[in-house]
C-alpha cells in the first residue's frame, strides 16, 4: 500500500517497485503500465524492466529504443532510497529474548540423552519408510487393480506405474496364470488414492523408462463413465507390450555383443585420439566444399552421362556378382602370393635381375611369332564382312543382353525371395488350422456349387443381371416438374367378374365371368414360377421378360380352368438381344433348382 501511495504522488521508483510486485504476482498487464509510469517519470530501472517485457514478446526494436532512452537518463538522486527486498520479505524479526537466568528451570528438551534419542528414532523411522517404498507408503489410502497381460516383461515388484507421464502408484506383485490354455502374466498394481478410478475401457502398456532396462507401467485413461471395482482385472485384450529394448538386443547372439562393446569402445578411443585431426578436418571442410561445387556441377551436366555410366557399371556389378566368392578367393590367394614373395626378398631381388635376359628371350620368341600374327591378321580380314553385318545387329542383340544382364543380377534376390515364399507355403501347409480352412472351403463350395449351377446361366446365357440394371434405371426415369419420378401402371379389378383381383376373400382362382369388356374384358390368373432360362440341354430359354401369357397351361388343376401356372412355357424361348444360344463350355448346369422348394412333377414339360 505505501508503494501505491508513493506511486500516487509521482514517485517514480515507487512504479518501478509497483510493477515488480505485479509482476511476482504474475499480472504482467498492470506492471507494464507501472514500468511505463516509472519510464515516462525519468527512473531508468523502469525503462530496463519495460524493456525486459517488450523483448519477452518479440517487440524488439521497441525494446532497444527504450534501453537506449534508459540509458541516457540521469541517475535520480532526490528520491529516497527504497528496498523492495526488505518490504517483500516483511518486517524485521524480533530481537531474541533475553537468556534465563541461571536459576529458571531448564527443558527436558536440552538434555543431549532426549535429543539422540529423538534422532535415532527418526532415523529408524526414515529407514523403514526407505526399506517399504516399494510397496507404497504407510498411512496411504491405496486400490488394487490387475491387470492380465501377455508378457510382463521383466517387471519386478516397485516398478512404477504411471499416467501421462505423473507416478499414479507401483507394481506390488506379478504371477503367471492360465486364461483358456494360455498362460501369461498377471500384474498387480497398488494405485495412490482411496478414490482413485480407472475406466473400463482403460488400456495398459509396458514401456521402457531408461536405457538399462528399468520399466513401467502405463496408464491410458479411457472415457467410460463405468470403473474397475477395487481389485478388478483389465482383460489381456485391453493391453499391449510394444517392442522393448532389451528384446532387441536380445537379437544379438553374446559373441556379437561383445564385439559391439569392443567396436564402440575402439571407435570411441579413435574419435578422443584424433580430436585435433577432426578439428583440423572441420575447419578444412569450407574449403573443400568451395571446390566441390564446380566438380558437382560437372558431373550432373547431361554431357558426363553420369547416368549413363552409372546404369553401365550397375549392369557390370550384376554381371560379375554371380562370380563375387570366385573374385574373393582371387583375392585371398594373392594376399597369400604377395605374402609369399615378401617372406623371401632375396629371391625377389634374383628374379628382378634376370629380368632382362628373359625379355630378350620373349623379344626373340616375338619375332618367330610373327608369322602366326600374320596369320591372325589374315583372319581379322576376313572376318571384317561379318564383323560388319554384326555391327549393324548389335542395336537388336544388345538390349536383348542388356535386359539379360538386369535379368541375371535380380535372380539371386528373386530365387531368395522364393525360397522364403516356399518356406511360408510349407509352414501354412503344416499349421494346425489350414486344414481347417480347407474343410470350410470344401464345405463353403459344396453349399454354393448348386446354387451357382441353378443362377449361373441366368447371367451368362440370359444376360438378366444387366436388364435388371437397366430396368431399375429406366423405372425411375419419368420426368416431372420437380424432377424424376417412378414408373407405374394401376391394375383395375372388373369388377363385373365375380373372384376378380380387387376382390377380398376370393374363394377360387380368377379364371374369366365378366363378360363386360369396358372394365378389360375376362380376368384369368397368370401366376407361373421359376421361370427357365435353360432347357435340360442347356440351350436358351430364356423366359422372363419375352413367354407371354397362354391361354391355359395348368398341368396340376383336375379342373382344367383357364389360366396359366406351370412353371415352364413349352418349347425354347431363345436367348434374349445380348445372350446367347447355350450355356458357355465348361460351366456346370441345372434347369430346376436343385435344393429348397421343388417343382411340381410334369411329364409333358419338364
Amino acid at each position: 500500500m505505501a508503494f501505491r501511495a508513493a506511486d500516487a504522488d509521482g514517485h517514480a521508483a515507487a512504479a518501478t517497485a509497483v510493477g515488480l510486485i505485479a509482476e511476482s504476482r504474475g499480472d504482467r498487464a498492470e506492471a507494464h503500465e507501472a514500468y511505463q509510469r516509472a519510464f515516462d517519470r525519468g527512473d531508468p530501472m523502469g525503462g530496463v524492466r519495460l524493456g525486459l517485457q517488450l523483448s519477452a514478446a518479440n517487440r524488439w526494436d521497441e525494446a532497444e529504443a527504450i534501453w537506449d532512452q534508459a540509458a541516457r537518463l540521469p541517475a535520480r538522486s532526490e528520491d529516497p532510497e527504497i528496498k523492495l527486498e526488505t518490504i517483500l520479505r516483511g518486517p524485521a524479526a524480533p530481537p531474541p529474548p533475553a537468556p534465563l537466568p541461571s536459576t529458571a528451570l531448564r527443558s527436558p528438551f536440552m538434555s543431549p540423552v532426549l535429543i539422540g534419542a529423538v534422532t535415532v528414532a527418526a532415523l529408524l523411522i526414515g529407514v523403514f519408510l526407505a526399506y517399504n517404498s516399494n510397496k507404497g507408503l504407510p498411512f496411504v489410502p491405496t486400490r488394487e487393480l490387475k491387470v492380465d497381460i501377455g508378457d510382463g516383461s521383466d517387471l519386478v515388484v516397485g516398478n512404477d506405474v504411471r499416467e501421462g507421464g505423473f507416478l499414479v502408484g507401483l507394481v506390488s506383485g506379478t504371477r503367471a496364470v492360465t486364461v483358456n490354455g494360455t498362460t501369461i502374466a498377471q500384474l498387480t498394481l497398488k494405485l495412490q488414492g482411496a478414490q482413485e478410478k480407472v475406466p473400463i475401457d482403460s488400456r495398459v502398456a509396458i514401456d521402457s523408462k531408461s536405457l538399462l532396462g528399468l520399466k513401467y507401467v502405463e496408464i491410458a485413461r479411457g472415457r467410460s463413465r463405468r470403473y474397475f471395482a477395487n481389485g478388478g482385472t483389465v482383460p489381456v485384450g485391453q493391453t499391449n507390450v510394444p517392442v522393448q529394448l532389451d528384446d532387441v538386443f536380445d537379437t544379438f547372439t553374446p559373441p556379437t555383443r561383445r564385439a559391439i562393446q569392443h567396436a564402440l569402445v575402439g571407435v570411441g578411443d579413435v574419435l578422443a585420439g584424433r580430436g585435433g585431426d577432426l578439428n583440423d578436418t572441420i575447419h578444412s571442410l569450407p574449403a573443400l566444399f568451395g571446390n566441390l561445387e564446380p566438380v558437382a556441377a560437372y558431373l550432373s551436366a547431361p554431357s558426363t552421362e553420369l547416368i549413363r555410366f552409372i546404369d553401365q557399371l550397375n549392369g557390370f556389378v550384376g554381371t560379375v556378382a554371380p562370380f563375387s566368392a570366385t573374385f574373393s578367393q582371387l583375392f585371398t590367394d594373392q594376399a597369400t602370393t604377395f605374402g609369399a614373395i615378401s617372406r623371401y626378398p632375396t629371391d625377389l631381388e634374383r628374379t628382378i635381375a634376370r629380368s632382362p635376359s628373359t625379355l630378350s628371350v620373349s623379344t626373340a620368341s616375338l619375332r618367330a611369332q610373327q608369322p602366326l600374327l600374320t596369320d591372325f591378321a589374315s583372319l581379322g580380314r576376313a572376318l571384317q564382312p561379318a564383323t560388319a553385318s554384326l555391327r549393324s545387329a548389335l542395336p537388336q542383340i544388345n538390349p536383348a543382353i542388356e535386359q539379360g544382364a538386369r535379368v541375371l543380377g535380380r535372380t539371386p534376390p528373386l530365387d531368395a525371395r522364393l525360397q522364403r515364399v516356399l518356406a511360408s507355403l510349407k509352414n501354412l501347409a503344416n499349421a494346425p488350422g489350414t486344414n481347417l480352412a480347407l474343410n470350410g472351403l470344401t464345405a463353403t463350395t459344396t453349399e454354393l456349387d448348386p446354387l451357382i449351377k441353378y443362377l449361373g446361366p441366368y447371367v451368362t446365357v440370359c444376360d438378366y443381371w444387366d436388364y435388371w440394371w437397366n430396368d431399375l434405371a429406366g423405372d425411375l426415369d419419368e420426368e416431372t416438374t420437380f424432377g424424376y419420378a417412378q414408373r407405374v401402371s394401376l391394375n383395375l379389378a372388373n369388377l363385373a367378374q365375380t373372384n376378380n383381383l380387387g376382390t377380398q376373400g376370393a374363394s377360387e382362382p380368377v379364371n374369366g365371368g365378366g363378360g363386360n369388356s369396358l372394365l378389360g374384358g375376362n380376368e384369368y390368373l397368370h401366376d407361373p414360377s421359376y421361370g427357365a432360362a435353360i432347357d435340360n440341354a442347356g440351350n436358351a430359354d430364356c423366359e422372363l421378360g419375352q413367354r407371354g401369357y397362354p391361354l391355359k397351361l395348368n398341368h396340376s388343376d383336375p379342373q382344367g380352368r383357364d389360366f396359366d401356372t406351370d412353371p415352364h412355357t413349352p418349347g425354347d424361348q431363345g436367348s434374349t438381344f445380348k445372350g446367347q444360344s447355350h450355356v458357355p463350355k465348361g460351366e456346370t448346369f441345372s434347369r430346376n433348382p436343385l435344393f429348397g422348394p421343388q417343382l411340381a412333377n410334369n411329364p409333358s414339360n419338364p
